[in-house]
Formats: C-alpha cells, sequence, structure tokens
C-alpha cells in the first residue's frame, strides 16, 4: 500500500509540473483578429496557433456580417438579426462610417439624415458632434454605436478561435482624416479593443496579394493599381512591390503606396437607393392603395432590402421580376425591371467610375503605362457596367480578378495582425504607407524691416506632403525665439480636392500648440549658444499624427562641462538624427540676411582685433575648444482644433453605457437558457414517466409526487413561466431536479451495471492469469514474493466485493438506492489496473542473470550463443531463431529444439546458459503480452 501511495503521488508531481512548465512557455493570449470594418459589411479574420490566417464565420455561419444595430427598449441586436427587425427600422443604425468624426454642421450629416429620415440626429452640447436620439435615456454617440460593432465582431473572432482576444488590426479608408481615425480608436477603446494599428483597407488588400506572391517580388519594381468600389465609397490605390535591403533582415519584400484616389459616395449604396426609390415609384403607379409608400418608414426599408437583392441578380441577369408581400396595406408588390433601366437610374454615377483612377495616377505622377494591372475589389466591382466603363478607362485588355474581392482586407489585415503580436513570428513583409493629406506646421513671427519697423510675418512649414511615406518622424525647428509661443498643426494644400470633398472634409485647423517655459530657459542658459527649439513630430502606423516631445536646444564651449549641465536639470543630448538635420537645412532661407549681417560684423572685429586676435586665433587652433550640446524640455499644452476629444467623464459615461448593455444581454441571454432548460426538463421528465426503466425504479407515492409537481410547473409556466424573471425560473428548475434526482440516479447505475461488471470481470480472469503464470527458476525470477502476494490479495478482496456486494444488491427493491455502485466498480478497476501496470513495467525492463559456464572442454573452444530475443508481430507475437519462427501462444514447457548454429546436419550440445537466456525472454514476453492486453481492455472500457 505504501508504494502504491508513493507511486500515485510522485505521477501526480510530475504532472503537476508539467503542466507548469507549458502554462511558463504558453503565453498569455495567442490569438489576434483583424476587423475589415466597410461600410455595409464587416469581416472578421483571426490567426491562432494551428489556424493560420481563418475568415471567422458569425452565428449565421457566414462569412461576412452586416455592420448594424438595432436597440429597443429590453433588446439588442446585431447583424442580421438587426436588419430583420424591418418593423421597426427606426431602432436599427447602419452606414455608421459616415458620421465617424463630423460635428453637427457638416453636409454630410444631412445627407445621412435625408437617407435615413426614420432617425432623429441631435446635437452633441459638449463636442458639437451628432447624436442619434430615440427619447432622452437613449441616446447614441456614432463612436458609442460603433464600440458596440467592434465589441460584436471581438465576439465572433473569440467563439471561433475558442480564447480571449483583445489585440486587433482595423482596416479604415485610405481618405479618413485625423479625426475620423480618432474616432474609430476611440470606438475600439469603448469595446475593450487594443488597436495594433489602423490599416488603409487597400493597403490590406495590397499586403494579402503580395504575401501569396512573394516569389514573384524582385529587385525591380512593380505597380499595380487596386481598383476598391463597396457600399459607401471606391478608392483607386497604386502599390509599387519589390525586394529592399534592410539592416535586420536583409533582403526584404516591400509594398510601397505611391497614389490614391477616392470618391467618398460613389459606390453600391446610392445604386441601391436609386433602385429602391424606382420600385416605389413603380407601387405608387400601380395605385392599390391611396398612401404615398415613400412615407412609410417600414415599407421603404421593405424595398431597400429587395433592391439590394435585385441589383445582384440583374449583374448576371437582363431582367428581374422584383416583389415584396404585404408592403403596405397588406398589398403586394410585383414589377419587372430590365438592366437597361437600372444602368439609365446610375448613369451619372458611372460616369464617375474613373475619377478615382486619374487622381490616384495624378497624385502619383505615372501613367497609365506604368500599371502593369488593374485589379478589382469591393463588391460593386461585379457590377457589369462598372467593369465596363472602368477598362475603357484604364485601357487594359482586362482587368485583373485574382483575388478575393470581399475577404482580402480582412485577410492582409490579420497578417499584419500576426506580425505586430509577439505570440507569432511571419515572414517580414515591409509596408510602406502614405499620407492622403499634406499636412503643414503655420506660425507667426516678428521680424524687422528695412527701414527699422518691425512687423509680423507668417511662416508655413510642410510636415508631411502628399504621399509622404510612413511610420516616419519629423523636426521641425523654430529659431529666433526667446518667449513663450504657440504655433498651428494644419492640413496643407488641398486644392486636389473637389469642391464637395471638401464640403465634408471638416475642420482644416488640426491643433494649436502653446510652448511655455522658453523665456525661462532662455535666461538660465545666457552663455549657451541657442540652437532653436526642437519639436519632434510622429506619424504612427496607424497614420495618426503626435507631437512627441519640444525642448530648447543648445551647444556650449568646453566650460560647459556635462556634470554641470545635470545639476542644472539640463539633459546631454548626443547628435540630431539625418532627419532633423535636414530640417534645420531648411531654414536657411529665411536666415540669409542675419548670416550676411553677422558675416560683416565678424570681419569688422577681425581687422580691429589686429596681432592679439590672431595670436589668440593661433592658440586656439593648437588647442581647439570641446563643444557640448544640451538640451532642456519646455511645457506642452495642445488645443484640439477640429474635433474635441471626449472627456474623461464621458468616456466613462460611454464605457458605462455600453457595459450595461452587454450585462443586459447577457442577462437576457441567461434568463433565455434557463427557460429553455426548464422547459425541456417539464417535458422531457413526464415523458420518461411512461418508459419502462423510469417506472421499474419508483413507487407509486414517489410516481405521484413527481407527476403531481411536474403538472403543476408546467401549469405555472403557462400563466407566469416566460414572464418570470432568471431567478425565479432557476429556483423552479432546482426544485424539479432534486425531486427527480434519486429517480435518475438509480436508473443511471442500473444502465451502468452491465458494462461496468462485464470490465470487472474481464479485468479479474486476466489478473489471476497473469498472477498464474510462473515459469523461470527462482534465480531468474522477475517479481519478489511481497508483489506477488500484493497482486493476489487485491485480487481476492475484489472477487469476494464483487460477490457480496452483487448478492446484496439483488435482495434490494428497485426503489431502493442500491448498494452496487458504478464508482465504486471503477475504483476497484483502477486499483487492479494500478498493480498490474506496476508488474508489467517491471517485467519490460527486467534483465535475466546469466549463469556461470560449465567447464567443458567440447564448449571451450566456442563463444557463448547468442539468443535473439523476441518481437511482438503484428498479428502473432513469436521469436525469430535460425530463420524459424516460433509463436508463443501458451506457456512454453520445454525447452525449442533442433536449432543449429552452424551449417552441420547434427545436432550440437546446447549451452546451459543459453538455453536458460532463452526461458527468461520468453516468460518476460509472455508477461509482457498479458499485462498490454490487460492494459488494452481497460483503456477501452474507460
Amino acid at each position: 500500500l505504501s508504494r502504491a501511495c508513493v507511486q500515485v503521488i510522485m505521477r501526480r508531481k510530475m504532472l503537476w509540473a508539467l503542466f507548469c512548465l507549458v502554462l511558463a512557455l504558453l503565453p498569455s493570449q495567442t490569438a489576434v483578429m483583424s476587423v475589415d470594418l466597410g461600410s455595409e459589411w464587416m469581416k472578421v479574420a483571426i490567426v491562432k496557433p494551428g489556424v493560420p490566417m481563418e475568415i471567422a464565420l458569425n452565428k449565421e455561419s457566414r462569412r461576412k456580417t452586416p455592420i448594424a444595430v438595432c436597440l429597443k427598449e429590453n433588446e439588442r441586436l446585431f447583424g442580421d438579426s438587426a436588419l430583420g427587425s424591418v418593423k421597426n427600422p427606426k431602432f436599427v443604425y447602419r452606414y455608421l462610417q459616415s458620421l465617424l468624426g463630423k460635428k453637427h454642421d457638416n453636409p454630410q450629416v444631412a445627407f445621412y439624415q435625408k437617407r435615413f429620415s426614420e432617425h432623429q440626429l441631435v446635437k452633441d452640447a459638449s463636442r458639437g458632434t451628432v447624436l442619434f436620439r430615440n427619447s432622452e435615456e437613449m441616446q447614441y454617440s456614432p463612436e458609442e454605436l460603433l464600440g458596440m460593432v467592434l465589441n460584436y465582431s471581438r465576439g465572433l473572432a473569440q467563439d471561433f478561435a475558442e480564447q480571449p482576444i483583445k489585440d486587433a488590426v482595423i482596416t479604415v479608408p485610405a481618405f479618413f482624416n485625423q479625426a475620423e481615425r480618432r474616432a474609430v480608436l476611440q470606438a475600439a477603446q469603448m469595446a475593450g479593443v487594443k488597436v495594433l494599428q489602423l490599416i488603409n483597407d487597400n493597403t490590406a488588400v495590397a499586403l494579402n496579394y503580395g504575401v501569396f506572391r512573394r516569389k514573384d517580388i524582385n529587385s525591380t519594381a512593380q505597380n499595380m493599381m487596386f481598383y476598391d468600389m463597396g457600399s459607401g465609397s471606391t478608392t483607386a490605390t497604386i502599390v509599387t512591390y519589390q525586394t529592399v535591403k534592410t539592416k535586420d533582415s536583409g533582403t526584404q519584400p516591400q509594398l510601397q503606396i505611391r497614389g490614391v484616389g477616392f470618391d467618398r459616395s460613389l459606390g453600391g449604396f446610392e445604386m441601391d437607393l436609386r433602385l429602391r426609390d424606382h420600385l416605389a415609384k413603380l407601387f405608387n403607379e400601380q395605385k392599390k392603395t391611396k398612401k404615398d409608400v415613400r412615407e412609410n418608414h417600414r415599407a421603404m426599408a421593405k424595398l431597400l432590402k429587395e433592391a439590394q437583392r435585385l441589383k445582384t441578380v440583374l449583374s448576371a441577369n437582363a431582367e428581374f421580376m422584383a416583389q415584396v408581400e404585404g408592403l403596405l396595406d397588406e398589398m403586394d408588390f410585383k414589377a419587372k425591371v430590365t438592366r437597361v433601366e437600372f444602368e439609365a437610374l446610375c448613369a451619372d454615377l458611372f460616369e464617375r467610375v474613373p475619377g478615382p483612377v486619374q487622381e490616384a495616377l495624378s497624385s502619383a505622377e505615372m501613367s497609365l503605362d506604368e500599371i502593369e494591372q488593374v485589379i478589382l475589389v469591393g463588391g460593386s466591382t461585379r457590377v457589369p457596367k462598372v467593369q465596363e466603363v472602368l477598362l475603357k478607362a484604364v485601357g487594359k485588355e482586362e482587368l485583373g480578378k485574382n483575388i478575393n474581392a470581399d475577404e482580402a482586407a480582412a485577410m492582409g489585415a490579420v497578417y499584419q495582425a500576426a506580425a505586430l503580436s509577439k505570440a507569432f513570428k511571419v515572414k517580414p513583409f515591409l509596408v510602406r504607407e502614405a499620407a492622403v493629406f499634406p499636412i503643414q506646421v503655420e506660425f507667426t513671427r516678428e521680424t524687422e524691416d528695412e527701414d527699422g519697423s518691425r512687423s509680423l510675418k507668417h511662416n508655413k512649414r510642410i510636415l508631411f506632403q502628399r504621399m509622404a511615406p510612413y511610420p516616419q518622424r519629423k523636426v521641425i525647428t523654430f529659431n529666433r525665439y526667446t518667449d513663450d509661443f504657440a504655433f498651428d498643426i494644419n492640413y496643407g494644400d488641398l486644392s486636389f480636392l473637389g469642391q464637395n470633398d471638401l464640403s465634408v472634409f471638416g475642420s482644416l485647423n488640426l491643433t494649436t500648440v502653446q510652448l511655455s517655459g522658453v523665456s525661462s530657459s532662455f535666461q538660465k542658459h545666457m552663455d549657451a549658444e541657442s540652437k532653436g527649439i526642437k519639436a519632434h513630430f510622429n506619424m504612427d502606423e496607424s497614420g495618426m499624427l503626435l507631437l512627441d516631445r519640444c525642448h530648447y536646444h543648445y551647444v556650449n564651449e568646453s566650460s560647459f562641462s556635462e556634470k554641470e549641465g545635470e545639476k542644472n536639470g539640463v539633459a546631454a543630448e548626443e547628435e540630431e538624427a539625418a532627419e532633423e538635420e535636414k530640417e534645420e537645412k531648411g531654414e536657411k532661407a529665411e536666415e540669409e540676411e542675419e548670416k550676411e549681417a553677422a558675416e560683416k560684423e565678424a570681419g569688422a572685429a577681425e581687422k580691429e582685433a589686429g596681432a592679439e586676435e590672431k595670436g589668440a586665433a593661433a592658440e586656439e587652433k593648437a588647442k581647439p575648444q570641446k563643444r557640448t550640446k544640451f538640451s532642456e524640455d519646455v511645457s506642452v499644452e495642445l488645443q484640439v482644433n477640429d474635433i474635441l476629444n471626449p472627456s474623461l467623464e464621458e468616456i466613462a459615461s460611454s464605457n458605462k453605457k455600453l457595459q450595461d448593455l452587454t450585462d443586459r444581454d447577457l442577462e437576457k441571454q441567461e434568463r433565455e437558457k434557463t427557460l429553455n432548460s426548464l422547459e425541456a426538463f417539464i417535458f422531457e421528465t413526464q415523458d420518461k414517466m411512461y418508459q419502462e426503466e423510469y417506472q421499474a425504479v419508483v413507487s407509486e407515492e414517489e410516481k405521484e409526487a413527481i407527476t403531481t409537481k411536474l403538472s403543476e410547473a408546467s401549469a405555472w409556466m403557462d400563466e407566469d413561466g416566460y414572464s418570470a424573471v432568471t431567478k425565479e425560473l432557476r429556483e423552479k428548475l432546482q426544485e424539479l431536479r432534486k425531486l427527480c434526482k434519486a429517480m435518475f440516479f438509480r436508473v443511471e447505475e442500473r444502465r451502468k451495471w452491465p458494462d461496468h461488471l462485464a470490465a470487472l470481470e474481464s479485468m479479474l480472469n486476466h489478473s489471476s492469469f497473469f498472477l498464474s503464470v510462473k515459469l523461470t527458476p527462482e534465480d531468474d525470477q522477475i517479481f519478489t514474493e511481497v508483489e506477488l502476494k500484493t497482486l493476489d490479495r487485491v485480487i481476492n478482496e475484489t472477487i469476494t466485493w464483487k460477490n457480496d456486494t452483487v448478492a446484496e444488491q439483488e435482495k434490494r427493491s428497485p426503489t431502493e438506492r442500491p448498494v452496487l455502485l458504478s464508482k465504486d466498480i471503477e475504483s476497484k478497476l483502477s486499483l487492479l489496473d494500478r498493480e498490474v501496470h506496476y508488474l508489467l513495467n517491471k517485467a519490460k525492463f527486467a534483465k535475466p542473470r546469466a549463469k556461470a559456464k560449465a567447464n567443458s572442454t567440447a564448449n571451450s573452444s566456442k563463444t557463448e550463443e547468442k539468443v535473439i530475443p523476441p518481437k511482438e508481430e503484428t498479428k502473432d507475437k513469436g521469436q525469430r531463431e535460425g530463420g524459424k519462427t516460433q509463436y508463443i501462444s501458451e506457456p512454453p514447457t520445454k525447452e525449442p529444439t533442433g536449432q543449429n548454429t552452424d551449417s552441420s546436419s547434427q545436432s550440437q550440445p546446447k549451452d546451459e546458459t543459453a538455453s536458460t537466456g532463452t526461458s527468461a525472454k520468453a516468460t518476460i514476453l509472455l508477461h509482457v503480452q498479458l499485462g498490454t492486453q490487460l492494459s488494452y481492455n481497460f483503456s477501452l472500457y474507460k
């Protein structure tokens, strides 16, 4: 018993150590996700160990999900479920992308209101943005609604990956400005999603295209154009593929965005709306009712759904019969629409198809001849007329359709997510994004005119030009400032945008930066040479512009030591980067006059200095002075000028609002689950009371009690159950389960008895046979007497327990609690298995002890005969000696004969040691065979 206990303890310790080791090797989070955030649809992809780059299916097993939220008083629905609520379209929120980062007076808001007249849009008093208002209690910002969608997408990814996920890469349109990108990040923060990067959707498509064509990319530049027409907008992107040399990874493939053109309002949804209005016109002309269908929001929602189906069908057919049952006043609608009619309705839209192509070529300063292929992306490119117009515009023989138009962006984004995550190692693929909108710094400086008068001069410095690559850092140096001052960060020249795009773009002023502490720093270091105030900017991977820091830069002679600088609170600084030096050179044009004046003064001073000046110069040349660079940070205060960021209180309020909705959804799910469980338990148990195996184990009194309770519960369900809270439902279910627990237990035990007892009987038979094999001589005995007696005792105790318990159970009534329990049988099986396994493992590794050689002249000249150990065969088990096979089907009674070791036909005398070793080996094999069969039987039982 003590040996068995030690075995169990050691085994548990080893398993626990292995478990801790695995936990230490596994990262805390391994799966990452991407969300392709379109206007109408979103696609979610994941990467986890063993599942590289896979689209996550939603609850309807679809690969894409509508971006829609339905918010009723006690219900929140997403995706297809939300769109199914056509009865209440004012509670369904869609196409949120067009409202992100927009003020209430933006023309885009009015355009949205016209499209979705069922919604009430109000102004957010604190930020000037938009709120959806259903009541005083129900007001939601577009960021909050998008946060709900992102949280839902995260849930889909987690269900598909079967593990928690927080890290994500989210796609956004390339034409999103700073305010719109911040809005997406705010929505992700509300959803609890950690954004690794905001990647432009066409960049994600280009990455997916390049990853699967890595072998085709070389040092020669290849230019591709991706034309993406989605539901809400159209974008054309020119991408250059080629291999480049890197410091860390050697030669790697790279994609660089060279040109971007877009049309914010050209997409498939505008086509759907025109088809919807056409269907409404046809219904009104049929005069089935006096009402105007366009004034009924529910009927228009039905027509929009039919228009979307109609557009898809007309892409493959010349005509189609549109029909809607019970459209208005229970009147059905049916009308034929042809592709010619559809193309006529959208003629002006198709004329705008080449626009993004020309704009992309212009921004890239390229021609169509330099583009190798135009590749189609987005669902709306499936419209035949779009392809026809585009093919004519680009002048190619054919358009590229060798990419998944729906899922390429999601797959490219999730590859980037895996590359950015620490949990995965992927082949490097460099991505160089491009800033679509130029950004500049503007500041005012006081200057002195020729007549001695002073005036203010407005200056501009280009920070990021149009199509400048990012991520990238830039440094702007402000010279000749000794007092506190401010400068502005604004968009640059946007003349390439049309009037409509400019009107919906929003504020051109991004941020005002107020610097303080400039004067005090200058006064503090009057003895040092001022090198100006340097502002360090960073456009990160998400295209977000950040001001890292501002500091006053100085240069001192050798008299200023680094230690003295540290005492004065001044940090020593290394040489500035090449970018900073380039920026400093950019200001030479403005400082030419000052430099010329300084040179003249220096020349006059040299003439007046005379010989003493020359002597000092010679001495200085002999012993040059050391110049030390150091800097001191200045305080920075930012004032956002485009869209105000929400305050901490507003963020906390939004998070609480979303969490309350999530808790309500979870409570609803729990209630529905409990309600379904209670219903199922009542119906199934009522049915079981008529089954023979249940009737056999219940008395009349118990049956009457259970039947009565089930009937009462069923009646309660019809009256109050469907409106009861979760707690009441759970208590009712627990009460019924407690009442029926004894009956279910008796039935379950009786079901298990035959298989359990058969397994125990088989285990006893094999264990007894295993114990009965004692063929080896005492000198070669594998097992000790104590070990054999232990197994014998366990077998006898098990047989006694089985016989006594089975006899006792037969005396009992089926309605009484059984004494023969399945868990006790399992315990006896485990005990037998443990004892036999111990002996089996010992037999596997046992080595027979060789006896001393007999002194014989006949055998003195011969070497000891080698015995080939027996091996297990596929079908039979035996041992091979001299090319023959001896199968062991029962314990051998005598040594095998007729095994010659040479070519002589006469029999040779056998060596005693060899024969003894063969017998011992055969016995070991038999033990292994029996033990393996025993273990196999037990594993089958388990």
